[in-house]
């Protein structure tokens, strides 16, 4: 295929005006996961009497439709990424609904829609499309008088509502974090900031109180005498006794006691067999994702492209941030996958499809590439 510069099909123009370093970057990103689960999950999967092989076997049948995806999403343009972000929120949201009344609880928890070969989490896919849709409803209400805050505040109550009634705390505080930073980029009143923060303190407080689950892990983390510690605990020693440069591909024990092995603690399974320094190029490796995210946003003149990259990029950045602190053990513990790395099929499409809107929404203007070629095509002339 025919890549030049000069050519406009749809192919090189994609080409031309995509982030080729930010691909890059998520693609080594995807190499390391697909290297941390071949490291953790066929000890999981033994211990599960499955196939040695079964959970890596499924991270590849969910990894190629996210490259997939993740490349089609970044085709699209504006208008289409709004429709396809509309349709994908509003049917998240009636999924939802649907399991609160008729869901079968799993973990203590109605998160899962069950298709009979595969089982998909509809909160992970609400994320992008919300974060994309106050996006752009913020942009509409600073550059016209249409009421984008209050239909804003009114999406982000609902999502909440319905994460808390699963439930699924940890996703609610990702959501909060990231529509406060929207929030703040958009110039929004301090006010509204404080009414958002105040409503997730009375929030937490009122979880806190009433969930059991939420209580016990709050209580064990303050006081880890007070409760089960065992999955931090496990993994905090595992990275320990990893060191500098770690034990060694297939020689630690860790994922051999942990449940959540090849989930959410494989980065706890990386720091056993590969080491502390390898973990660090890890937590690097994210914050030059989420560094050339912003910097795209900073770089792009159109607000609502702006506010779209940097809340997506956010949402990824905090996410990893909140995986690796609850594996170090210095924030309570909450599952959340680790992006591209964690075993987990509705997180990796998820997480591709953020990414394919960040590619999209960061791409240079097809009008600056038009001029190059004109230009060009008149020096051969």
């Amino acid at each position: 295929m025919n890549l030049k510069r000069t050519n406009q099909n749809v192919i090189s123009e994609w080409w031309w005006t995509i982030d080729r370093f930010l691909i890059a970057l998520v693609f080594i990103l995807i190499f390391c996961g697909v290297i941390l689960n071949l490291a953790a999950s066929p000890a999981v999967a033994d211990r599960l009497g499955l196939d040695q092989y079964y959970f890596v076997k499924r991270h590849f049948i969910f990894l190629v439709p996210s490259i997939i995806t993740m490349i089609l999403c970044s085709f699209l343009n504006q208008k289409n990424i709004r429709r396809l972000c509309l349709l994908t929120f509003l049917s998240c949201i009636l999924i939802m609904l649907y399991l609160n009344f008729f869901g079968t609880p799993i973990k203590g928890a109605t998160r899962w829609l069950d298709l009979w070969v595969i089982s998909l989490q509809p909160s992970e896919f609400a994320k992008p499309a919300f974060i994309v849709l106050i996006s752009w409803f913020f942009s509409e209400s600073l550059i016209t008088n249409k009421p984008g805050k209050l239909i804003s505040l009114i999406l982000y109550i609902i999502l909440i509502s319905l994460l808390i009634s699963q439930p699924d705390y940890g996703q609610t505080i990702l959501i909060t974090m990231v529509s406060i930073l929207i929030y703040f980029i958009a110039g929004m009143p301090w006010i509204g900031i404080l009414v958002v923060f105040i409503i997730s303190i009375i929030g937490s407080a009122i979880a806190y109180l009433n969930v059991d689950h939420v209580a016990q892990r709050l209580n064990s983390y303050l006081n880890p005498s007070s409760g089960d510690t065992f999955q931090v605990d496990t993994a905090h020693n595992a990275i320990i006794k990893g060191g500098w440069l770690g034990k060694g591909p297939g020689e630690g024990t860790i994922k051999n006691i942990l449940p959540d092995a090849h989930t959410d603690f494989i980065f706890a399974v990386a720091a056993e067999e590969y080491g502390i320094f390898i973990c660090m190029l890890v937590v690097l490796l994210f914050a030059f994702i989420v560094l050339r995210g912003f910097q795209r946003a900073m770089l792009n003149q159109d607000i609502f492209s702006r506010l779209s990259i940097a809340g997506l990029s956010s949402m990824i950045g905090i996410q990893s941030g909140i995986n690796i602190g609850v594996n170090l053990g210095i924030i309570p513990a909450k599952g959340m996958t680790l992006p591209f790395i964690s075993y987990g099929g509705s997180s990796m499409l998820s997480i591709a499809i953020a990414f394919g809107f960040i590619l999209a929404f960061s791409r240079k203007k097809a009008s600056n590439r038009i001029l190059f070629v004109n230009k060009y095509s008149r020096e051969l002339n």
